[in-house]
């Protein structure tokens, strides 16, 4: 993904990649590969060298992988040429984003496209006249529409190559019932990127999607005390025996199966 991905693991803005990495302690790790700024096309060149496929693609049991581009592509095509990739160029790229994964990590592995957030006209303004001071323009090189255009060119896609899609861009904004959020606008930092609650917001949409979709690889807290711990029903196999498994008196057993 683009900088919405790679900033999901601040620790500031309780980003949604560790919110995501939380639930999933002690099951799997989850490896941030978000470059602030790119588009697709540049991904996609950054993964034809041999710095990125070592970075990208040599690991070993992956098993899920989320493709998260839009916001930067979905630029005005004259106020910001330097990101902006044509829509169709990029419902290209994403179709080869995932070619790539299946290429790599095997043609079962698991994706998950998201579509880019809404934006937010007020909040674009507001974060211009705060960095750029006097030479804030008032235009803007992002729009709810344009960014609208290609989260419908994901949903295109995940359609086409039958893979799940999280909208994000209709869900941070409507209802289920279809009735706006007085709030989306609160998930935005800067009418573009998350706020925390925005965050959280991504995170908890992405794992109530996986349960939804891929149940085997959903992990629930425990219901009493809401942690990770051996009331955490999944079917990935936890790392190390929990601690309430290790019978004091005869500890070995724990660690030194049968099998072992």
């Amino acid at each position: 993904g683009d900088s919405i991905t790679q900033l999901s693991f601040s620790a500031s803005d309780c980003g949604w990649g560790s919110y995501v990495a939380d639930r999933y302690q002690r099951r799997a790790d989850v490896l941030n590969r978000g470059f602030s700024g790119y588009n697709s096309g540049w991904f996609l060149r950054f993964a034809a060298t041999h710095e990125g496929k070592a970075d990208l693609f040599e690991h070993e049991g992956v098993i899920l992988v989320t493709i998260f581009f839009g916001a930067n592509d979905a630029s005005n095509p004259v106020l910001n040429e330097r990101q902006h990739v044509p829509l169709e160029t990029y419902k290209s790229n994403i179709r080869d984003i995932v070619s790539l994964a299946r290429s790599n990590f095997g043609r079962d592995v698991n994706i998950i496209l998201i579509t880019p957030p809404p934006v937010c006209h007020e909040g674009r303004l507001r974060f211009q006249k705060e960095r750029y001071k006097e030479r804030a323009t008032g235009k803007l090189e992002r729009t709810l529409e344009l960014s609208g255009n290609y989260a419908e060119g994901v949903r295109e896609v995940a359609n086409e190559l039958g893979i799940p899609s999280l909208d994000l861009w209709t869900k941070m904004q409507f209802t289920p019932s279809g009735d706006e959020r007085e709030d989306w606008r609160e998930f935005l930092s800067d009418g573009l990127h998350l706020s925390a609650s925005g965050n959280k917001f991504v995170g908890e949409s992405l794992l109530a999607l996986i349960h939804q979709l891929l149940p085997g690889l959903s992990v629930k807290p425990c219901p009493e005390t809401g942690n990770i711990n051996s009331s955490s029903p999944s079917e990935i196999q936890r790392i190390g025996p929990w601690h309430d498994e290790i019978d004091h008196t005869q500890p070995d057993k724990a660690f030194f199966r049968a099998k072992d």
